[in-house]
Formats: C-alpha cells, sequence, structure tokens
C-alpha cells in the first residue's frame, strides 16, 4: 500500500498564532479561554495540561481570571466590550483571515449594502460575524436564497471556511433570485482552505481511500471529507491514529492523507506512522 500525503494539509498559520499566544499568556498567569480554541479535541486536551480554563463567550460569570482569550474563529466588537467593561484583560486570537471577513462585512454595511453571509448560522465564526450587525441574512444553500429579505443592494461574504465552489454557487442563486438587486459579493474564503480542497482534488485522483484528520466539529474537516465522497472516494475521518481500522485497507493500493487546519502536527506524524505499520503488515 502506497501512503499519500495532500501537497497542503493540516495547521494554519492563524492556529499557530492561536496557539503560541495561547501558550505565551497561559505561562504568564491563569486565563480562560471564551470557548474552544479551535475545532480539535486534542488541542484541548493539551491545552487543559497546560492549566488553560474553558469559559463561554456568552456568559460573563464563567471566567474567575483576570485573562480571557478569545478564539481564533473570532467575536463581535460588542462581546469584545462587554468583557473589557467587566474588567478583564484580552488576549485575542482571532484569525487575520477571520477579522479580515468581519472588516469585509462592515464596509459593505457602510457603503449602504444589506449584509448576507454564507455558512452555518450557530457556528461561533458566524455568529460573531453577525454580532454587530443583526440585520444580516445567513443561508448555507442555494436553496435558502429565497430567504433573504428584498434589497436594492445585497453584500454578500461567507464562513471563512467554506468551499468556493459552493459558496459560488450560492452567491448565483442569490443573483438569480434578486436579479432586480445589485449583489456585490466578496471573496472571504480563507486560502489554507482553498489549498487543502485543491490538495485533496489531487489527491482523490490517485487514491482508493482517503484519510481525514481533525475535530469533528471542525467545519473545514468536515468539508474536507464530503468532498472526498463528492469525488467517488472512500474517505473516512477521524481525530487520532487510535481510531484507524486495519480492514479500511484491505483492497487499497493508494492511501491519501490530509487533516483540517487545526490538526496538530503530532497528529499527523502519529497517523502517517500507523499507517505505514498498517501498510507493513
Amino acid at each position: 500500500m502506497i501512503i499519500h500525503l495532500a501537497q497542503h494539509y493540516g495547521m494554519c498559520f492563524g492556529v499557530r498564532d492561536a496557539l503560541r499566544a495561547t501558550h505565551s499568556a497561559a505561562s504568564q498567569e491563569p486565563v480562560t479561554i471564551l470557548g474552544q480554541l479551535v475545532h480539535n479535541p486534542v488541542v484541548d486536551a493539551h491545552l487543559a495540561t497546560l492549566g488553560v480554563r474553558r469559559g463561554n463567550l456568552e456568559k460573563m460569570d464563567s471566567s474567575s481570571t483576570r485573562r480571557v482569550i478569545i478564539t481564533a474563529h473570532g467575536a463581535s466588537d460588542a462581546h469584545r466590550q462587554r468583557w473589557q467593561q467587566a474588567g478583564h484583560q484580552i488576549t485575542d486570537t482571532s484569525c487575520p483571515l477571520v477579522k479580515k471577513a468581519h472588516h469585509a462585512l462592515g464596509a459593505l454595511v457602510e457603503e449602504g449594502y444589506h449584509p448576507v453571509v454564507i455558512g452555518q448560522r450557530q457556528h461561533v465564526e458566524v455568529q460573531g460575524l453577525i454580532g454587530d450587525h443583526p440585520q444580516a441574512s445567513v443561508l448555507l444553500t442555494a436553496e435558502d436564497a429565497c430567504c433573504i429579505p428584498a434589497h436594492s443592494r445585497l453584500g454578500v461574504i461567507s464562513q471563512t471556511t467554506q468551499p468556493l465552489d459552493h459558496v459560488l454557487r450560492v452567491v448565483e442563486a442569490i443573483k438569480r433570485h434578486h436579479h432586480r438587486s445589485e449583489v456585490r459579493f466578496m471573496d472571504t474564503v480563507c486560502r489554507p482552505t482553498k489549498q487543502r480542497q485543491t490538495a485533496l482534488e489531487d489527491l482523490a485522483k490517485t487514491c482508493d481511500l482517503i484519510i481525514v484528520i481533525g475535530g469533528r466539529n471542525s467545519n473545514n474537516t468536515r468539508q474536507l471529507t464530503e468532498k472526498a465522497r463528492s469525488l467517488g472516494v472512500l474517505a473516512e475521518q477521524i481525530e487520532t491514529p487510535d481510531e484507524l481500522r486495519a480492514e479500511w485497507f484491505r483492497q487499497v493500493a493508494h492511501v491519501g492523507v490530509t487533516a483540517g487546519t487545526s490538526t496538530l502536527d503530532e497528529t499527523v506524524r502519529a497517523v502517517m506512522d500507523r499507517l505505514q505499520n498498517i501498510s507493513c503488515q
């Protein structure tokens, strides 16, 4: 069995920066993260060993520490102000590309567009994006385009981890349904997401099975799994190497490996080592 590692996989710079900032803060004083730093239970367990506590962005009584950490998924300005006014010091680990999406949405609103966000309404990133713009419309599928209220100007962005091809299909549906409106789309899908999706497409050309490593509640990881299956390739999503099953590989000549943007490097290495052992059996 030949093992192929995707050209682009795993942890992105935004997650690396968030981990680095959290390590630095935790080494100086007790800290509380206001949610999951990133959507990966392996990272959660790692941070717990450092004494990092978990709070809730929505609950002001969920932190007993002076310093609190905004997760990589970002937060609204309203939430930041609320925590600061309560006397907390903030370490903001928001991904720069999520901040870029915030700025794009704010700019569209300032220019008079009705704000539209393509993404999962309950996802923490989307909640942060619309937190300062409660009038925003949120939709996930092309079929939802009819739910956007009539407006002469629609300004559209997306959750940063949505696949670009999906986002573009939704944008076209918005334009068709609101053909009398000016629709302005600003591409806020992050580059690491685009790179990992493209690299997975390359794997799918040669592999019988693709192993996707990452948290089950990670949107970008789940999108990689769904993309592989949509291309007609068997795909299994795992969080740790212990989830690998030898029977998956009995009729497999080529296996591909990729990982979501919040997957630790050591997790990828451990999975690769386990696959090498399986291939030698």
